[in-house]
C-alpha cells in the first residue's frame, strides 16, 4: 500500500468515526437519553439503580397523557421521574386510598402490588386535595400534577418544593427499561 493510499484510508476512518460520534451525541441529546433512577419513589415500577431510556421526541411528547411516566427537571439541577396524575384543568383528591379526578374514581393498577404488601393498617396514599396541598382548585394550564408510585416515600407534586410540573420542565417519557436485563423492555 502506498503512502497516499494509507493517508486516504486514515482520513476515511477518521471521517467515519467522527460522523458516528456526532450521530450518537445527536441521538442522545435530541431523541433518546439514558437516565438512572435514584431512590425508591417509583417502586415497584422502577427500583433504585434501574436505567431507563427517556424518549424526547414523537407525538407523545407534545401531548402527555394521564399516567405517563415522565422525567423532568426538578430543583438543584436534579431530574425526577414520576407519574402524571393530573392534567391541566383537573381537580385531584385522594380519600380513603382512592384517587378522584374531577370527582370521578380512577383505578391505579400499578399500585396493587404495593397496597397488598402493606403491613400496617394505614392508607398507601394519604388523603389530600389540591387546595390543601398547593392552594389551587385545579391544575394550572401548561402544568401537570405528578406522584411517585411509592406514595409513602415520594417527594412529588404534593410537596410545595416540587408542586405543579411545567411542560417546559419535562425532558420526556420513560418508555423503556434498559437495565437490569431481566426487566428489559417497554414500560407500557
Amino acid at each position: 500500500m502506498t503512502q497516499k493510499q494509507t493517508k486516504n484510508e486514515f482520513w476515511a476512518w477518521f471521517k467515519a468515526i467522527g460522523l458516528a460520534i456526532i450521530f450518537t451525541m445527536g441521538v442522545r441529546y435530541f431523541i433518546l437519553s439514558p437516565v438512572a433512577v435514584k431512590g425508591a419513589s417509583m417502586e415497584p415500577t422502577f427500583e433504585n439503580g434501574d436505567k431507563v431510556i427517556v424518549n424526547k421526541v414523537g407525538p407523545r411528547i407534545s401531548n402527555y397523557d394521564r399516567f405517563d411516566i415522565i422525567v423532568f427537571e426538578a430543583k438543584d439541577d436534579e431530574n425526577f421521574i414520576k407519574r402524571i396524575i393530573g392534567l391541566p384543568g383537573d381537580h385531584i383528591a385522594y380519600k380513603g386510598d382512592v384517587l378522584y379526578i374531577n370527582g370521578k374514581v380512577y383505578d391505579e393498577p400499578y399500585l396493587t402490588e404495593y397496597k397488598e404488601a402493606l403491613h400496617d393498617k394505614g392508607d398507601f396514599t394519604y388523603d389530600f386535595t389540591l387546595e390543601e396541598q398547593l392552594g389551587e382548585m385545579t391544575v394550572p394550564e401548561g402544568h401537570f400534577f405528578v406522584l411517585g408510585d411509592n406514595r409513602r416515600r415520594s417527594i412529588d407534586s404534593r410537596k410545595p418544593e416540587v408542586g405543579f410540573v411545567s411542560q417546559d420542565q419535562i425532558l420526556g417519557t420513560a418508555d423503556f427499561v434498559l437495565w437490569p436485563f431481566e426487566r428489559l423492555g417497554s414500560t407500557r
